[in-house]
């Protein structure tokens, strides 16, 4: 057993559900708190410097040391598994060149999918290893990991198979998305629609036998895949038992928000330019915002209208986005401290967003995402007196311990 004592401050939001609205930003808050942590479990939480019972047999004890205790972090929104970088876009960017535009130009995300498609799966799987170290020691201890990055059949199954195996290997969770709809390959230039119908027909049939992804994902976006080419691949997958997500609204409001409420998807990512008809649309199907400030601010656009979105009652969860291309930062806390900021979310709202609500969002809240008996313990220690101090910190990493189903894997 392993007891967490003298906890100056355990904060946590409780329950297995989505937090939305005026549920966003509660959270609990114990005082001079310990944790009783056995089997991976959390068996015991006190507080007012009361020891849980049986704490006299834990093997292993850890002095917080007055520090504030949150559940682990969740990036429910990540693109990790890639070939190659593209630090050579920023001299474009800087003259003025628009995402769309270096993608429409052969940049962009076709970059990125030559150089995945010539690396090895375990070239993709060491550079990957090493992403999810660096998460780690940031105190994320579940990822969301999209494929994208080969859109044809060999390479969108190699880039899956990684996130399995590094699910089996890692330490870190990782969640599997499907995201063959995330460009239109060289190949199929002019053919959008003959391409969607490649990945109904050849591609999902096998990630669902083979149980590669747990969702399908699709890129709604202007000069990308249009509202019937994304309701066709969402429902395709949901067919198969795969849970839907979307791209929406990133660049431009094409309807993504709106669909993504229609289809009851589990989550809508970026939602920059979203407006009221879809947002009224995400709260009407129970649609969470994931919500990616990091790459509002990598691509200096406008920031998601998130606190309209509390308004309205849409639950909330801030994700990295780490990819090669729009956010080559895989750093959460930094989200977290952007979300305080530019969306101008409490501190307990931020919390909220990187674990409930992002528990919620990768499918997995029976388990994560918040400190009670009875859920893993995935538990991290700041090295901060309060969530004001962790998301005015912005740019430091005051992940001080972290423990992953219930075993320390920094400290």
């Amino acid at each position: 057993m392993l007891l967490i004592k003298n906890i100056g401050t355990l904060q946590t939001p409780v329950g297995s559900f989505k937090h939305g609205g005026e549920k966003q930003g509660e959270n609990v808050k114990l005082n001079n708190a310990a944790l009783l942590i056995e089997g991976g479990v959390i068996k015991a939480i006190t507080c007012d410097g009361k020891l849980p019972e049986g704490a006299d047999k834990a093997d292993q004890v850890i002095d917080a040391q007055g520090k504030l205790v949150t559940p682990g972090l969740i990036d429910c929104h990540t693109h990790m598994v890639f070939g190659g970088y593209r630090q050579g876009e920023i001299p474009l960017k800087l003259r003025g060149a628009g995402y769309l535009d270096i993608l429409r130009a052969g940049g962009g995300i076709l970059d990125t999918v030559g150089k995945t498609r010539a690396a090895t799966e375990d070239e993709l799987f060491e550079k990957s290893m090493g992403f999810l170290n660096e998460m780690l020691d940031l105190g994320v201890t579940t990822v969301e990991s999209k494929s994208g990055y080969g859109l044809d059949k060999e390479n969108e199954l190699k880039q899956l198979r990684v996130n399995k195996r590094l699910n089996e290997a890692h330490k870190i969770d990782i969640v599997s998305t499907f995201l063959g709809a995330h460009a239109i390959p060289e190949e199929y230039k002019g053919k959008a629609d003959e391409y969607i119908d490649m990945l109904c027909d050849e591609l999902l049939p096998v990630i669902a036998e083979e149980k590669l992804a747990d969702f399908v994902d699709v890129f709604c976006e202007d000069s990308v895949f249009d509202v019937p080419q994304s309701r066709k691949m969402l429902q395709a997958g949901q067919k198969l038992g795969l849970r839907a997500r979307i791209h929406a609204d990133e660049i431009e409001e094409i309807g993504g928000a709106s669909l993504s409420g229609e289809v009851e998807a589990v989550s809508a990512e970026h939602l920059i330019a979203t407006g009221e008809t879809g947002m009224a649309a995400m709260a009407k199907g129970g649609v969470i915002a994931d919500l990616l400030p990091a790459t509002s601010f990598y691509l200096n656009k406008t920031f998601a209208p998130a606190r309209r979105m509390i308004e309205l009652g849409i639950p909330v969860a801030i994700a990295s986005d780490f990819n090669p291309g729009s956010c080559p930062s895989l750093n959460l806390q930094l989200a977290m401290s952007m979300g305080y900021i530019k969306y101008r979310m409490t501190p307990e709202e931020v919390l909220s967003a990187v674990t409930i609500n992002a528990a919620c969002s990768v499918g997995m809240e029976d388990k994560i995402g918040t400190l009670e008996e009875g859920k893993q313990a995935d538990i991290v220690i700041w090295d901060a007196p309060d969530m004001e101090m962790l998301v005015y910190r912005f740019g430091s990493n005051l992940a001080k311990t972290v423990i992953k189903n219930g075993e320390v894997v920094k400290a």
